[in-house]
């Protein structure tokens, strides 16, 4: 089997022994939060073709008085800070994983426009599937300016090797337990 076969078959063995945690959150979000209890958005994949990213919500629909969302801090729970501290709020997203839209290591995925308007760099980053967790997410993730995390994902995509994805799962269950915090100083950022 190929690496991204393999991939989708260990996300779809995940997901299964993930059930009861996903059933779990998925009430404590509906309690919180009310319906929905997934966040969908349409997302840039590989070659700049989109898919449907899944993950738990963790904001309410706070408007100002313009019609505006509010700011994210202000909309986020503390049920959802808590989600997104322990990334538990992309589990569901395994079922992109099933799915062949992401892959378990590499760039975050990101907002069609967003990628769009980083030109070359954009075209560079979404030359390869985007994934569940990346060099960027470990490294500092919402700490970083979108420079920095651009450059660690063109790093990552020059140097990806089984060893460095190994060091991007061991920092990803770190983060989980301990928070984000600015781990790695940024590879080549301003040379490339």
């Amino acid at each position: 089997m190929s690496g991204p076969v393999v991939a989708r078959v260990l996300a779809l063995g995940l997901l299964v022994l993930a059930l009861p945690v996903l059933a779990l959150l998925g009430v404590l979000v509906w309690l919180s939060l009310g319906s929905p209890v997934l966040f969908r958005q349409v997302r840039s994949g590989r070659g700049g073709v989109g898919f449907t990213l899944v993950k738990f919500r963790t904001m309410k629909d706070l408007r100002g008085v313009d019609g505006a969302l509010l700011p994210d801090p202000l909309r986020t729970t503390r049920l959802g800070n808590f989600l997104r501290r322990t990334r538990l709020d992309e589990l569901p997203s395994l079922v992109n994983v099933v799915s062949g839209d992401l892959a378990f290591i590499g760039p975050r995925p990101l907002l069609p426009k967003t990628l769009a308007a980083m030109g070359e760099e954009g075209r560079l980053r979404g030359a390869v599937r985007p994934g569940l967790t990346g060099l960027s997410q470990v490294s500092g993730n919402t700490l970083l300016t979108l420079d920095e995390k651009v450059a660690l994902d063109l790093w990552y995509i020059d140097h990806r090797s089984l060893w460095l994805d190994s060091q991007i799962i061991l920092r990803t269950v770190l983060v989980m337990v301990g928070g984000e915090r600015r781990a790695f100083a940024v590879p080549g950022f301003g040379r490339r």
